[in-house]
């Protein structure tokens, strides 16, 4: 092979190679500097500017000033469509022509009225090609439009990446000429680019990178940038050595096309639609060159998106998708954070999801992937099971910062003992290149050799779009047998899986949650929409159960169907993970905050509409309970006099009733003591409070306990230092803690509110800082087990954190956190670097701190942050970044939150109960005075919630209702009804009636049997 002597020195020949395709150094007379021949001016170039993202008829129609290269344009999200006239030379007959497009926005040609190519530099897509080999029948003089947007890859961040977007940046375009491309010496290249590569990873400890350097060492002898004619041999040299084929053993790579897009992050939201256009529109154009190509793509919304600004695009994908080339995956509405919606927000997101693909493209996903989220809810298997979905990819747990996950292929065992098969591609990416790299890394790092053999490479530009190119496609082909490296078959998600389900027998199993070790201030930042998030939940839930209750009673009644979809659409949008967890723009957050406005107004509307419905037209005061428990609680309603006066009620089971004023058991008692602290009592708690708002005592009068810790005061602010080591607004780091420090200046100390009877407060104020107030009332209720804390801060720090802390007389090795549709344990104690890692965590309504008889709840009404160390209850308040949203949490906050204190397990003591009334208010509605109490469902176990009453998606005449064991106990309960049932039946969390599974209806109410939190759904026929 080699006919003269080779010098054994691996630098010089590997540089030699390395400079003969550099396009930096003698690009003169190497390989590259030939990839590009003749070059042709455009005819024309004209532009105009447009604040706004306007459609192609209306962009065409514009007039466009004269425009010359280099000139620069702006500011940051602006549009700059540019009109293209263009004629290609007649002598170019039987060249490739391509259209050379280099500028730093991100851009979409239009051809004819339709979008053909997106092209974006920081995506290595520079050029559109005219023609694969110029013929004279084909269009010479072409007039194309760019729309170019003024913003990057990753938004316009100003200084790095997440820095806030500079609004005043400016743009251009550095070049725009016809170019005839060598094909010949772009396949040359990647076949150099390859060895190259193989010489430098495998090192040199291994025989075959010494055959890679000796081969491309003879390629650079053989090939002659000049002789076209030498470019054969030379190929030949690199397409042997590629054909030297692996043994059996060897592991397999199913590589899979992939373009991540957020749907929201360092951009606003409408601008991801264009990111969606200008990628996936590539991505059909390398299919009709790629036959054999496959691409991965979730996201629901963003399918929706393209179909109504793309219609033509969405009608080609949808033939790829019947070709098994472009394949929808996840089964979700958006890739949505794993930790922080609720349950039923959880099946939402498939439930909406799944019926859009199936509505779309005849098919439902059987895999839940979701890469690039901030941790995996313990409940997530349960729910994909439900889903129809058994198999779940990601990767984000490699970001661990402490621990690293002992798996790529395992099961993954739910809260409830449901199991899916879970890959996490292990080279640790979900856009990778195909590059040599790639492939060793994916080979190397499986952490299940021998158990696993196949993996997963995701390739392709993502996070803000982009997608694969054909330079990735072409590295991939070359490389699927080629000794020393793995074996790369062009797969798809069904083929990885179904291969891994195969070889199943030997993966082990991770019980629990899918805990990420880093970004755990995600679970605060953003707060305003966090507290839109639980409210809009909520609401929701609402305005759900009085319509079905309304439908129910009512036939004539029209189920807001089209609305709720709406509605719910939105809030599933703000739970993608960059929205909800507060790691996004400001732009983005004042667009998730709109949202919210709007489902909180229409919803109120809806609610008011059913709950009329529901009621009759009358002036007297009446309530409405949507939880499946009677209540009996103080609720601020009207006197004769219109004036704000409060009232005991009893409200019934998801029910209503007329507001009948009763008489507390004990009234709460209000009494200021000589050091200035107040006493309040209700005959189940007994509290003082000191003139500075801290606790000095919490007792539970029927045990004789106390709650607050010896020497210790309970509701204490404290403050801490918060600057993390890179990730502003996703980031707290370990060592804040070691700046603690109290809040302990008063403004104006304790002062009682409200003196007792039905309601007894005290308000206080402190200063944070000269810039930043806490005022807060302390509330005691009649028959209440809890004190609410109803909180405003107004709050303008910097790198600041804010916390509330109860030290309990508690002692226990581990603490309880309400999740979805239940709950887990998380350890006190920092024995090990596993426990330590956890030192933020996230929750949702509840978090308790029990030993045997007696414990104490932490309740709250829109916060999801705790930490409990020790004896210390902390729940985590307000964040101040200043990164990618340099406002982020400035302003005015409100939020509640309670502490309970009680005998026995927290199930027995009802915090599960007391949790969701904190949350879910008492609604106000009309009726007469001889109005019955009416209830229209109830349980008999108070371990079952029913969480879910709705309309059937697919059955106008039936409802849906969903419940979940809350308290990890195997129990039978009968779900009763009012209302007027002809059948039941199971169904799945997307709704589809399991006719294997009737369910016996009696004059008692349906028998169900439940195992620790489990889920069950039944179709109610009406």
């Amino acid at each position: 092979m080699f006919h003269q002597p080779v010098l054994k020195n691996r630098r010089t020949l590997l540089e030699r190679a390395e400079k003969f395709v550099s396009d930096i150094y003698f690009t003169d007379c190497n390989l590259r500097g030939r990839l590009y021949g003749d070059s042709f001016p455009l005819e024309s170039l004209g532009s105009f500017l447009s604040p706004k993202r306007i459609t192609f008829t209306e962009a065409s129609e514009q007039i466009f000033a004269p425009h010359k290269v280099g000139d620069t344009f702006g500011p940051t999200w602006w549009t700059c469509w540019f009109k293209v006239t263009l004629k290609i030379p007649e002598s170019w007959r039987g060249k490739e022509v391509h259209l050379l497009w280099e500028s730093d926005g991100e851009s979409m040609v239009w051809r004819d009225g339709q979008p053909v190519q997106g092209l974006t530099k920081d995506g290595e897509k520079t050029s559109y090609i005219l023609s694969d080999c110029l013929k004279d029948e084909e269009p010479h003089s072409v007039t194309l439009y760019i729309e170019m947007v003024c913003n990057g890859l990753f938004g316009a961040g100003q200084g790095s990446m997440i820095a806030p977007p500079d609004p005043n940046r400016k743009f251009s375009l550095q070049r725009a000429e016809l170019v005839v491309f060598n094909r010949a010496v772009r396949e040359l290249l990647t076949d150099f680019e390859l060895l190259i590569d193989i010489v430098k990873e495998l090192g040199e400890g291994e025989q075959r990178g010494f055959q890679a350097l000796f081969t491309v060492n003879e390629m650079v002898n053989l090939c002659d940038p000049s002789d076209p004619s030498t470019f054969s041999k030379t190929r030949s040299l690199a397409k042997n050595f590629f054909s030297q084929r692996n043994g059996e053993s060897q592991h397999t790579v199913h590589a899979m096309g992939h373009c991540h897009i957020d749907s929201a992050w360092l951009w606003p939201y409408e601008e991801t639609i264009r990111k969606c256009g200008r990628s996936w529109v590539t991505v059909i154009r390398l299919m009709e060159k790629n036959p054999e190509f496959v691409f991965t793509c979730s996201q629901a919304q963003q399918f929706h998106w393209v179909k109504n600004w793309y219609p033509g695009l969405f009608s080609q994908i949808q033939n790829y998708v019947k070709k098994g080339q472009f394949i929808p995956v996840g089964g979700t509405w958006v890739e949505m954070d794993g930790n922080l919606p609720s349950g039923e927000s959880m099946v939402r997101q498939f439930l909406e999801g799944q019926r859009f693909f199936n509505q779309e493209f005849g098919m439902y996903c059987k895999e839940f992937w979701l890469p690039d989220t901030f941790g995996y809810s313990a409940q997530l298997p349960q729910i994909m099971q439900g889903c129809g979905i058994s198999n779940f990819l990601t990767q984000k747990l490699s970001w661990n910062l402490v621990n690293t996950f002992p798996h790529n292929t395992f099961f993954w065992e739910g809260l409830d003992g449901s199991k899916v098969v879970t890959h996490f591609p292990p080279g640790n990416s979900y856009e990778m290149k195909g590059k040599i790299e790639d492939l060793l890394r994916t080979m190397k790092n499986n952490k299940d050799k021998g158990r696993a053999n196949h993996s997963a490479l995701l390739f392709g530009f993502g996070d803000g779009g982009g997608g694969p190119t054909q330079l990735m496609l072409d590295r991939l082909n070359r490389l699927t047998n080629t000794d020393g490296l793995p074996k790369v078959q062009m797969s798809s998600p069904d083929k990885l899986f179904s291969q891994l389900q195969v070889d199943s027998s030997l993966l082990c199993t991770w019980t629990g949650e899918l805990f990420l070790e880093l970004h755990n201030g995600t679970y605060t930042t953003l707060a305003q929409i966090k507290k839109g998030n639980r409210q809009c939940e909520i609401l929701l839930h609402d305005v759900e159960v009085a319509s079905s209750l309304a439908l129910s009673r009512d036939r004539t009644f029209q189920y807001p169907v089209e609305k709720l979809q709406e509605l719910w659409r939105l809030l599933l949008l703000n739970q993608f993970h960059d929205v909800i967890p507060g790691s996004c723009i400001e732009m983005v957050e004042k667009d998730a905050l709109r949202y919210y406005k709007d489902i909180r107004s229409d919803g109120t509307a809806l609610l008011h509409v059913a709950c009329g419905a529901l009621g009759s037209k009358g002036t007297s005061a009446g309530v409405f309970n949507s939880l499946p428990w009677e209540r009996h609680e103080v609720i601020q309603v009207q006197d004769g006099a219109g004036k704000p006066d409060l009232a005991l009620v009893r409200a019934p089971s998801v029910g209503l009733s007329v507001v009948k004023d009763t008489e507390p058991m004990t009234p709460v008692s209000v009494t200021v003591q000589a050091d200035g602290s107040v006493l309040m009592g209700n005959g189940i708690l007994q509290t003082v409070i000191n003139k500075d708002g801290t606790l000095a005592s919490l007792y539970l009068i029927t045990s004789n306990r106390e709650a607050i810790s010896d020497s210790c005061h309970g509701n204490q602010f404290v403050m801490f230092t918060d600057v993390p080591l890179y990730w502003d607004a996703w980031d707290v780091m370990d060592y804040h803690l070691q700046t603690r420090k109290p809040v302990l200046e008063v403004v104006q100390p304790v002062h009682v509110v409200s003196s007792g009877g039905l309601r007894g407060s005290v308000s206080f104020t402190l200063r944070i800082s000269d810039k930043s107030v806490i005022t807060q009332d302390i509330i005691m209720d009649a028959m209440c087990p809890y004190i609410k804390f109803e909180t405003e801060v107004k709050w303008k720090e910097s790198h600041k954190f804010l916390k509330v802390e109860f030290p309990v007389r508690v002692h226990s090795p581990n603490a309880t956190y309400e999740i979805q549709f239940g709950h887990l344990q998380r350890p006190t104690h920092r024995n090990t670097s596993w426990d330590w890692a956890r030192f933020e965590v996230w929750g949702h309504k509840w978090a308790d701190l029990s030993e045997h008889n007696f414990g104490v709840a932490l309740l709250n009404d829109c916060k999801y942050g705790y930490s409990v160390h020790k004896n210390t209850m902390t729940l985590s308040l307000l964040r101040a970044p200043k990164a990618p949203h340099a406002n982020a949490d400035m302003g005015t906050h409100h939020f509640t939150y309670a502490v309970m204190p009680h005998t026995g397990s927290f199930q027995d003591a009802s915090v599960i109960r007391y949790s969701y009334n904190l949350n879910f208010p008492l609604r106000l509605i009309q009726c007469t005075p001889d109005t019955v109490t009416w209830s229209a469902f109830s349980v008999s176990t108070e371990a079952i919630i029913l969480e879910t009453i709705k309309r059937a998606e697919d059955h106008s005449g039936a409802l849906v209702v969903r419940l979940y064991e809350s308290h990890g106990s195997s129990v039978t309960a009968t779900l009763s009804t009012t209302l007027p049932l002809k059948e039941a039946w199971h169904c799945d969390l997307l709704e589809r009636q399991d006719h294997t599974q009737p369910v016996s209806v009696s004059s008692g109410g349906i028998t169900l049997s439940f195992s620790p939190f489990q889920i069950v759904s039944l179709l109610l026929i009406m």
